[in-house]
């Protein structure tokens, strides 16, 4: 008489999939979830769903807050982020299209230890007077388009200033002269990557600004195709 192999799972396979469906159920409330909740959505007993979120926190999958709600964690993201093309090499060739296309120097911005940092720089090929940055760059959040601009690549936070909301909601964000005497700057979010990041478009000629809006929004557009989550 042959045996017949067992098809239940194992118990080391049955933690993994609960743990797994837990992790799901917290992908679908960014609100958070109490272990209640979890534990009644996931139809699984309240010890057992406190001691998966218990070990998704401590690996980094699950975050806990003040009010004992579970979110997924930052682990995610950096596991998300592994999977997906990286941001600067999608980036790289749209921005020195799209440099070329407005005659202007094109940057990436990311927001990093509370600063606008251009991470990216694509320079047009034409000779000529122009304003340009450098890897590297440092710059406030609150002044110039490039920071504006990358802090309304998150999602809306309560007390953000109205201009970053205005930012988000247009699209983009114009300004004239906030970090550079004679310079003119448009700046476009890129949300789905994680960490909080713009195109940014810098020119002396206000008339290169007043028709960069749509390359840019174009630009925003090919390069958010490749972001794991586009909306974020």
């Amino acid at each position: 008489m042959t045996a017949v192999p067992r098809t239940e799972p194992t118990d080391g396979a049955q933690t993994l999939e609960r743990g797994l469906a837990v992790l799901v159920e917290l992908s679908r409330h960014p609100d958070g979830l109490t272990i209640a909740q979890v534990a009644t959505a996931c139809g699984l007993h309240r010890s057992i769903t406190t001691r998966l979120l218990v070990s998704l926190q401590r690996t980094g999958f699950a975050r806990r807050d003040e009010s004992g709600a579970y979110r997924v964690g930052p682990a995610v993201a950096e596991l998300l982020g592994r999977a997906r093309p990286r941001l600067r090499e999608v980036a790289g060739p749209v921005l020195e299209r799209l440099a070329r296309t407005v005659d202007a120097t094109a940057s990436l911005v990311e927001v990093i230890d509370g600063f606008a940092v251009t991470t990216l720089v694509a320079e047009p090929p034409t000779d000529g007077p122009r304003f340009s940055y450098r890897l590297g760059n440092r710059d406030p959040l609150d002044r110039g388009a490039g920071g504006v601009a990358a802090l309304a690549a998150a999602p809306p936070r309560p007390g953000e200033p109205d201009r970053v909301a205005a930012a988000r909601a247009e699209g983009c964000l114009v300004t004239h002269g906030e970090l550079n005497l004679g310079a003119h700057a448009i700046a476009a979010p890129l949300p789905g990557w994680g960490r909080p990041t713009a195109i940014n478009i810098v020119t002396n000629r206000q008339a290169v600004i007043d028709a960069a809006r749509r390359p840019l929004l174009d630009a925003v557009r090919e390069i958010g195709a490749h972001a794991a989550n586009p909306e974020a």
